[in-house]
């Protein structure tokens, strides 16, 4: 299959889970949030140079490849495993002379097993994304205290105690924010991120992103 034919049909993919479109790369931090987000996630490709139209409009200069590379390793912590492929392809009708080249990138993130892996703004904040469909979504608390369950050389372990039942009693039969659960259970706020995250891991919880909220529910 050519390097045009091969393209096309990533595009013809549309924007997903693990595919997004990038028409171009004027700021390194906004491209780090999309390497953030699929290093959290189940990892994906950015294919820079390609309108959200699916047009391959093409990479202008050396220092747009540039701002790819400072996105992964400079404004993402810790650094993401990422894979640069360039394609020169002729744009749709037109002659296939060098001069009419345009040029696409992949950039291609792998998962991650450091979770989180955040992106760094200028003025040192750093915030984990993940991917939900075709969105980058700011990861909720109890992402990253999963993420630190995780990492955890030692394990984790879960007792069922009077607070884990009264969080159980409070999501019985509810789809609840963060901050729903707090006031409804009565549990310290800290505390009740770290049981959700428990629950979620050992598969007795679950997480949905609706009207741009985290909500929680029993499995």
């Amino acid at each position: 299959m050519d390097d045009k034919r091969y393209l096309q049909n990533l595009i013809r993919e549309g924007e997903h889970q693990q595919q997004d479109f990038k028409y171009r790369v004027s700021d390194a931090m906004k491209l780090a949030k999309s390497v953030s987000a699929f290093a959290n996630t189940d990892g994906g490709r950015l294919l820079i140079g390609v309108r959200d139209d699916g047009q391959m409009s093409g990479v202008r200069s050396e220092e747009e490849i540039y701002m790819m590379h400072q996105a992964a390793y400079r404004y993402c912590r810790p650094e993401a495993s990422i894979k640069f492929d360039t394609y020169h392809v002729a744009p749709s009708g037109s002659a296939s002379g060098a001069r009419g080249l345009r040029t696409i990138v992949i950039a291609t993130v792998s998962p991650s097993d450091k979770r989180p892996v955040c992106a760094i703004s200028d003025d040192g904040k750093a915030r984990a994304y993940i991917r939900i469909a075709d969105e980058n979504i700011v990861a909720s608390p109890v992402h990253l205290a999963i993420w630190r369950d995780v990492q955890n050389a030692q394990g984790t372990m879960m007792t069922y105690t009077d607070t884990v039942r009264k969080l159980l009693d409070a999501m019985q039969g509810q789809r609840l924010t963060l901050n729903q659960l707090v006031r409804r259970s009565a549990i310290p706020r800290h505390k009740v991120i770290t049981l959700l995250a428990r629950l979620v891991r050992f598969h007795i919880a679950q997480w949905e992103y609706e009207g741009q909220q985290f909500l929680f529910s029993l499995l």
